[in-house]
């Protein structure tokens, strides 16, 4: 799904990874869990994702402090350290300024 976004200029945090093969089932609820508390986060704006062979999520925001509240928060901070411990063979975050966007 296309997430809906307001005109910009908003911020996209786009989360890059490669997967381990250690504990797929509970890697797919912590994920699904975080974006349904993403989406109670102040500034939120939605969300895009694939999982395959690199996963790739992209969330949207209305500015840089939302952003950082998100990196900050208590449940997300878990979330964060079990991926590095358990999940990510590799990722990289971006953090970018959408400046303009279009479609259809």
């Amino acid at each position: 799904m296309i997430a809906s976004t307001p005109a910009p200029p908003y911020y996209a945090v786009i989360f890059t990874s490669l997967r381990t093969e250690l504990d797929g089932d509970a890697y797919s609820i912590m994920a699904d869990a975080m974006e349904e508390l993403a989406k109670q986060q102040p500034g939120y704006l939605g969300i895009e994702s694939a999982r395959s062979e690199i996963g790739i999520t992209v969330s949207y925001w209305e500015s840089p402090e939302a952003i950082k509240s998100w990196k900050e928060n208590v449940q997300h901070r878990v979330a964060q350290k079990l991926g590095k411990e358990k999940w990510y063979a590799a990722f990289k975050t971006r953090v970018c300024k959408v400046e303009r966007d279009y479609g259809m």
